[in-house]
């Protein structure tokens, strides 16, 4: 089957092409079992430095043709199309003929989270670099082989990374950017009741991915599949507390965190919105402990309080089925300091788009606050030209130039440059491989408190 812009498939096949030139290119990427978009997404955009050809390894399926599909329309899109050249595997042996085939050195692993811990492993064990989508752990028992992993990355001189697109997004950069300088003083301790850092993010089970309605597995509202919600979204949520609070600074999971209350509660669905998002009718077997009078209970809502560093921190996320029209995903973030509040807040006033506030932590000292800010403006325009900001009644609203406005699907595209940067280095960041460690312990470690209720 061969597709507009080479898009070939080459399916229960050996991998093995003469003709291919890959060895042209530095990277070679792997696709394994792709059940999420993020798969794809990866390759929305092509870089120098990647060969087109791409293998995938992948159980046969309704998941590898949604993956085909968005590929697709990357390469057959008006604007910058792509030109991939995908190579598809399906055996039963898929994962075994990726390690022993050797035809790529890079790992794209995005899809169901009971098997990723097993894929990753595998995968450094071979040799390969892993560029993982969220989370790489769902569970203490997850965690475990994810330390034991990273500790096997190190000794065959590979990798592993994950996929942190929120890092891009302009607010969150601006807000950990602000968050360093003198008009916000120092951060706060803050308490349960009043915490320091506060994230909160909803989301939505229907939604649009380049274009089209989304359909997700029906195992992605399994939790043993997919994960709770305590340990999926909020992966992004505490990286960011982590990157904004202490950058560059490692983190020691074992001294440095303190989970002091977690819980868990489910997002109902019924028979009718489970088949519009999945495209099937009934429920599959293991979702059966899962619904009560034909409505699905998915524990995909968590909060989580705990202390890092000293610092209190606060996460939250809840799913909906499906965004009020002209809305989508929210987030709204705040990082109390003892002279200013830097804010992300994304509701009705802002039109459901992020944006950035500061807000003297006490209004009489908004005179000297100014005064801080103005200062500290220069600043953030020596990395960022263009960024201003407007004066409000109780504080000032950060005015960012479209240009750094990136969607979230291009995020991804950023995640990769700066991964395929650190593969040329050789190397992560110091802060790197413990930071991520310490974020798999913080979601994991809160959701076996709240388990205990």
């Amino acid at each position: 089957m061969l597709l507009s812009f080479c898009l070939v498939l080459v399916l229960n096949t050996g991998c093995q092409n003469k003709e291919d030139k890959s060895e042209e290119f530095p990277i070679r990427l792997l696709t394994l079992d792709p059940g999420h978009f993020h798969a794809a997404l990866v390759q929305k955009s092509m870089f120098n430095e990647i060969s087109p050809t791409v293998h995938v390894y992948t159980p046969e399926g309704a998941e590898l043709k949604a993956h085909l599909r968005l590929i697709e329309s990357y390469n057959n899109r008006t604007e910058q199309p792509t030109a991939w050249q995908e190579k598809v595997y399906t055996g039963s042996d898929y994962l075994e003929r990726m390690v022993s085939d050797k035809a790529g050195n890079v790992v794209v692993i995005a899809g169901n989270n009971q098997k990723k811990s097993d894929y990753i492993q595998r995968s450094v064990e071979a040799g390969l670099n892993v560029l993982a989508d969220k989370p790489m752990a769902i569970d203490t028992e997850g965690f475990n082989e994810l330390v034991k992993a990273f500790a096997t990355a190190k000794k065959n001189n590979v990798l592993l990374y994950d996929i942190m697109t929120e890092r891009h997004e302009i607010n969150s950069i601006l807000q950990k950017e602000f968050a360093h300088l003198p008009s916000f003083g120092k951060l706060e301790k803050g308490s349960l009741e009043n915490p320091a850092v506060t994230k909160e993010s909803t989301h939505h089970f229907f939604k649009n991915v380049s274009g089209v309605p989304l359909v997700r597995p029906s195992w992605f509202f399994d939790v043993k599949q997919q994960g709770e919600g305590i340990v999926d979204i909020t992966t992004h949520l505490v990286d960011l507390v982590q990157w904004e609070c202490f950058p560059n600074e490692i983190l020691d999971y074992k001294k440095d965190i303190q989970i002091v209350s977690a819980k868990r509660w489910p997002t109902k669905l019924t028979a009718a919105q489970f088949e519009q998002v999945t495209q099937q009718k009934e429920y599959p077997s293991y979702l059966a402990a899962d619904v009560k009078d034909g409505i699905l209970n998915t524990y995909s809502n968590g909060e989580i309080n705990y202390r890092l560093k000293g610092i209190h921190a606060k996460i939250s996320v809840r799913w909906n089925f499906k965004a009020p029209e002209a809305t989508g995903d929210t987030h709204f973030s705040i990082m109390r300091g003892t002279n200013s509040n830097v804010i992300i807040r994304q509701g009705k006033e802002q039109k459901y788009k992020p944006v950035l506030y500061i807000e003297p932590a006490n209004q009489s000292a908004m005179g000297r606050v100014e005064m801080e800010l103005q200062k500290d403006l220069k600043t953030i325009q020596a990395k960022y030209p263009g960024v201003e900001l407007k004066k409000l009644e109780k504080g000032w609203e950060v005015i960012i130039p479209e240009k750094y406005k990136v969607g979230h699907e291009d995020h991804f595209a950023q995640v990769t440059k700066k991964y395929l940067q650190y593969i040329k280095d050789r190397k992560l960041p110091e802060w790197e491989v413990p930071n991520m460690i310490a974020k798999y312990y913080t979601t994991t470690q809160a959701r076996e408190k709240a388990l205990e209720h």
